[in-house]
């Protein structure tokens, strides 16, 4: 226990007699003064952390100067990284969120169009179209069979088709001039 409280009351006095300065060290080599004022409370844990080492008397200030130089170099590094990193982040999300507008102008569209359409055809269109089932597999959660569902299915897409106003021009027609018309992505 005494050689507890001697321990607390030895890092008291380092600390009285040094904070200023160490504070100093590092807001003249800090632009943010959170900066300075995280690496001043890590050189003193450290100093807590090693108290044995420290050396007595005025020696102590230059071994803090030296902790909190190699503190401000760690978060240098580590916002060099963190930095980097963003940087990475970023460039990866642009690449793999591309401007989403017009896909959401359009599954705005859809929707709508799908909301006037019967039940049945919804239904059925959104366990294609958004849950990627074959007709098979539609059939299997409506009950039905899938001979059942085919047609059913193709005639939804004929309707949404309509309702989107996007038909398609008849198998083997290319209007003049243009390329071919075919429904929208995703509603084939």
């Amino acid at each position: 226990m005494r050689e507890t409280a001697a321990r607390e009351d030895d890092f008291r006095g380092l600390y009285a007699a040094h904070f200023d300065a160490v504070l100093g060290f590092t807001l003249r080599r800090t632009d943010r003064p959170e900066d300075a004022a995280d690496a001043t409370a890590d050189t003193f844990l450290v100093a807590w952390r090693r108290l044995a080492h420290v050396p007595a008397g005025d020696a102590a200030r230059p071994w803090l100067y030296g902790v909190a130089r190699r503190t401000l170099a760690n978060q240098r590094r580590g916002d060099t990284r963190r930095a980097a990193l963003g940087q990475r982040l970023r460039v990866q999300v642009a690449q793999a969120m591309a401007d989403l507008a017009d896909e959401v102008v359009h599954r705005a569209d859809v929707t709508a169009a799908m909301a006037r359409l019967s039940a049945r055809d919804e239904e059925a269109l959104q366990l294609h179209l958004w849950e990627g089932l074959e007709p098979r597999e539609i059939g299997e959660v409506l009950g039905l069979p899938g001979t059942v569902v085919r047609p059913r299915l193709s005639r939804a897409k004929a309707r949404l088709r309509d309702l989107l106003g996007n038909d398609p021009a008849p198998a083997g027609h290319l209007p003049s001039d243009t390329a071919p018309i075919g429904p929208k992505e995703g509603i084939r």
